[in-house]
């Protein structure tokens, strides 16, 4: 890898690990289905500007629909679990939970899609497993029932993200494939298209929302332009120029982040309950996506 690649990947880091920040300030003032129907609203109009600067085609080689779909299911569904966890946990708990990722989708992938699991990955599957277990039971949050909630959310946002994964595969590299740029570009519109009844819905019948918030703007802002259009476009030149398995160990490198926005503007602190269920939950995913003679 050049050093260029080197400081993609950690700046591509030091920005996800800050969309849970973001999140953790404007979920709870703007509600979970707002902040997640502005995040890819405002990713959905960021990204259509930079493939007009970039005088791309928006052709979607009928593949339409499909980037429409995985839209919903790897960022609406997602985005939202997490703003619902953002309200309940702080924002390095989130980033941890984020790097169940791949543990995620390997049980998914060998529940659902036919994928073989090695004992290495089946001992990463159970490592993880047992550090989300110290993480509930150790780690200290609001109150251990909107612990549990945020926790689910999460845990149910990641397993969206392994479901995904599985189904670009199927319904866009196994035919033919797609200009990454134009999956993005469609996933944040089938989003957008599927968080705006709830949207719609939260605005007629939700609590009124203080909505002259300088701050929570600024958060919201930085979450759909910076955190989902700008990162997609990173993310991508990553996959292009160094591959997608060594662009996956941006996965180690949130939570780290994660934790420390949190400690920075919002003075959140972690006991050690969380750092050993943490350090457990990075291992667990270094046995599932790392190569070796076991893989």
């Amino acid at each position: 890898m050049r050093t260029a690649d080197y400081i993609r990947l950690f700046l591509l880091a030091a920005i996800w690990g800050a969309s849970f920040l973001f999140m953790r300030i404007a979920a709870p003032q703007f509600g979970a289905i707002n902040t997640a129907f502005l995040r890819v609203c405002l990713g959905l109009s960021g990204l259509a500007v930079i493939l007009f600067i970039m005088r791309s085609s928006f052709r979607f080689e009928n593949k339409f629909k499909s980037s429409l779909i995985l839209g919903v299911i790897n960022s609406g569904f997602p985005f939202l679990m997490y703003c619902l966890a953002a309200k309940w946990l702080p924002a390095g708990y989130s980033a941890i939970f984020n790097a169940t990722t791949p543990l995620m989708g390997a049980l998914i992938g060998f529940a659902f899609f036919s994928e073989k699991l090695t004992a290495r990955k089946w001992g990463g599957v159970i490592l993880g497993l047992i550090g989300i277990i110290v993480i509930t039971s150790l780690g200290d949050a609001n109150s251990t029932g909107h612990m549990l909630a945020g926790i689910i959310a999460c845990l149910v946002a990641t397993a969206c993200y392994g479901v995904a994964g599985f189904l670009t595969r199927r319904w866009i590299s196994n035919r033919g494939g797609l200009d990454p740029k134009m999956v993005a570009f469609g996933s944040q519109l089938g989003a957008t298209l599927f968080l705006l009844p709830f949207f719609a819905w939260s605005m007629a019948t939700g609590p009124v929302i203080n909505w002259w918030q300088g701050d929570v703007w600024a958060s919201v802002l930085a979450l759909g332009i910076i955190c989902t259009a700008l990162a997609y476009i990173l993310y991508f030149r990553l996959v292009a120029d160094i591959g997608p398995l060594r662009s996956l160990t941006v996965t180690f490198l949130i939570p780290p982040f994660g934790v420390l926005w949190g400690y920075l503007a919002l003075g959140e602190t972690i006991n050690q309950g969380f750092i050993l269920g943490a350090l457990i939950v990075c291992i667990a995913v270094w046995m599932i996506v790392s190569p070796g003679k076991y893989r």
